[in-house]
């Protein structure tokens, strides 16, 4: 059981997690640890299903998967029935009206959809996976030069479920510079896998960009891929101006991550983001809202 605040709402919600049985089948049983290991974290395993739900073989889960978690189609860019596969259904467009971003230049927001884990005055040797593990932002970046410049600043790790819109955004007016990949594992980045799996985002495959923003300084963004993401999909032009609220990127099938590193003394996270956190509870947040602000 996956427990979050609901910050519109005041007041905490379970989630609806997508294969909530195999997941914790698969990190909760030697048989399902063995396969893990042996299977399942393979590239081969996530292109795979990937590649089918890239066909229009993969097209009768749509509606079974709006049905099963409450998907809104109002907020869908174009109808249902246009979707030629589950992935053109899955990365889907929304309508603008759908998520109101805050064009305020002092304002924060949240590149994506997810649920919300927040850290102020970070130490990079010692970065919160969850509860009892840790890992280094050098063993994620591979560059430690880079690393050392985040020391004492902010970290902001935006899980996305399945059921959440998939597409990711810049978070300020700015110039983002090339995408440089890692490869890696692909395990699931859901709580039950971070609570059996340690350094896990530095063990799955993962790529990371330097956003130099007008507001908030330069930001690391990291996306990291999970079991079953056929593909993360980087849709900006590199070293090209963005405005705040423009489409950085998105993650075909599957839960993914997007984590975001700001420089000392750059922003103020919301309070009540923190005060969860601090909690042990993630955030529910959506693309465009306010998540801090500029100090």
């Amino acid at each position: 059981m996956i427990k979050y605040f609901n910050r519109e709402a005041n007041s905490y919600e379970i989630e609806k997690v997508a294969g909530d049985k195999y997941l914790k089948w698969t990190y909760s049983s030697p048989i399902g640890m063995k396969l893990l290991e042996l299977l399942i974290k393979k590239k081969f395993f996530s292109k795979y299903y990937g590649w089918y739900c890239d066909t229009g073989f993969s097209k009768g889960k749509i509606q079974k998967f709006i049905d099963n978690f409450d998907i809104d189609e109002k907020e869908f860019k174009k109808l249902k029935s246009n979707y030629k596969c589950f992935n053109d259904f899955f990365t889907r467009e929304l309508v603008t009206e759908a998520r109101p971003i805050n064009y305020d230049k002092s304002v924060l927001i949240s590149p994506g959809d997810g649920r919300v884990l927040a850290y102020e005055n970070i130490d990079i040797n010692k970065l919160i996976q969850v509860k009892g593990f840790t890992y280094k932002l050098t063993d994620l970046l591979q560059n430690l030069e880079l690393a050392e410049k985040y020391s004492k600043g902010s970290c902001i790790i935006l899980r996305l479920c399945p059921t959440d819109y998939h597409r990711f955004h810049f978070i300020d007016n700015g110039i983002c510079d090339e995408t440089i990949k890692i490869n890696g594992s692909y395990y699931s980045v859901n709580p039950i896998a971070l609570e059996k799996i340690p350094k896990l985002f530095c063990e799955n495959k993962r790529e990371y960009s330097i956003f130099h923003s007008e507001n908030f300084g330069d930001v690391i963004f990291v996306d990291v891929g999970a079991t079953c993401v056929g593909s993360i999909i980087q849709t900006y032009a590199p070293c090209k101006k963005v405005k705040k609220g423009d489409e950085k990127g998105y993650f075909k099938f599957g839960g993914s991550t997007t984590i975001l590193f700001f420089e000392k003394d750059k922003i103020k996270i919301d309070s009540d983001i923190i005060e969860q956190t601090n909690t042990g509870f993630e955030t529910k947040v959506c693309m465009g809202e306010k998540i801090g602000l500029r100090l």
